[in-house]
């Protein structure tokens, strides 16, 4: 029986709950649940409500945006709740361009909160699906150019409400070198709160997550036939993501981070989605190579969308604990399922090619 089970009656505690004046304040802190001796996972409902609040925030405090106007933005899912929920405190209107792995439990959310959704039609893969949002998003936008153009891809601007969370790690987290394991993405979640982190002087790791078939860090040669993560990588190229920043990447597919998130369930009876899951099978790989590190893994979101497509098949998911990487050097070594290379904080893939590995910095510092 896990340790967890154990009948343990804790303290009492009279902490006052805080009473929040919008849904959005509640949402955006994450629940902190110890994986092990060296593991703390930031469990969030959707973690990218502190994106959207961010720039949103900023966005109103700068007049690039007033009340009542229309934002727009291209999504997989997790940001077009945070955006339509962040105009909904802020009294502006939303339209969200919908990926095709959008289901209909998260339109209908959007719908009722006020937003339209735009969604692609049924694709053959997520390249297509990500190329005809992006070209939607072009067509509404030269038919109404008051619409204002989020771009949570390309602004910079979505870096900035992860400082909030930067804070709320430095509080509750003790003051020693860190390691944060999370899923790249648009690269404002990792690159945000872990430079946060390091402008305070703290010594800080950054482990990035990418599925095959993603440009981000030169995996676009590879595909994964039932790749669903449509938010962790991209088929075109993000400015918001900052190669520099990372000291070392992991490239899994859909089964490896099945298996971490069917993983994280049964051991810890956490519910989380499959970045998430990819970020747990990672970060026990990673906690078991430097055990004297502290690991923070970044939960996006929780796992009811991808109820059908993974947690109904978990008979079919393969022991985490018997998976492995494969070490690379270069993305010339790059192969599936599951690979992992000390990025070093190259400024792009293309210093990670054949014949470029003696340009990268110390991985460790």
């Amino acid at each position: 029986m896990s340790p967890h089970h154990e009948n343990q009656v804790p303290p009492s505690t009279t902490t006052a709950a805080p009473v929040h004046e919008h849904i959005t304040d509640a949402l955006k802190t994450p629940d902190l649940i110890r994986l092990s001796g060296n593991v703390v996972l930031a469990r969030f409902e959707t973690m990218k409500v502190y994106a959207a609040l961010g720039a949103v925030r900023a966005l109103l405090h700068r007049g690039r945006i007033v009340p009542g106007q229309t934002v727009i933005d291209s999504s997989s899912g997790i940001y077009a709740l945070a955006l339509a929920l962040a105009c909904h405190r802020y009294g502006l209107r939303c339209h969200i361009v919908a990926s095709t792995t959008v289901d209909s439990v998260m339109r209908a959310q959007l719908e009722v909160l006020g937003a339209t959704v735009d969604q692609m039609p049924p694709s053959q893969n997520l390249q297509l699906d990500q190329e005809r949002r992006v070209r939607r998003v072009r067509e509404l936008l030269a038919d109404r150019p008051d619409f204002h153009w989020m771009r949570q891809y390309h602004d910079a601007i979505h870096h900035a409400g992860y400082r909030e969370f930067a804070d709320l790690v430095t509080g509750a987290l003790p003051d020693v070198p860190l390691t944060v394991v999370g899923a790249v993405g648009t690269g404002a979640s990792t690159g945000g709160l872990v430079q946060a982190l390091r402008e305070t002087g703290r010594t800080v790791r950054l482990v990035g997550i990418q599925p095959f078939g993603s440009v981000t860090f030169g995996s676009e040669h590879f595909s994964d036939p039932e790749a669903i993560i449509a938010g962790i990588g991209s088929s075109i190229p993000f400015e918001n993501v900052r190669h520099e920043l990372y000291d070392t990447v992991h490239w899994l597919d859909f089964r490896h981070a099945m298996a971490g998130a069917i993983g994280l369930l049964q051991e810890h009876a956490t519910f989380a989605g499959l970045s998430t899951g990819a970020a747990h099978l990672v970060s026990s790989w990673e906690a078991q190579r430097d055990p004297e590190r502290l690991h923070l893994v970044l939960g996006a979101d929780t796992g009811h969308r991808y109820a059908e497509r993974v947690f109904a098949r978990h008979t079919e998911a393969q022991d985490m604990r018997t998976l492995r990487p494969r070490p690379i050097r270069t993305l010339g070594e790059l192969r599936p399922p599951w690979s992992v290379m000390e990025w070093g904080r190259r400024p792009d893939p293309a210093a990670a090619r054949p014949g470029r590995c003696a340009a990268a910095s110390n991985p460790w510092r």
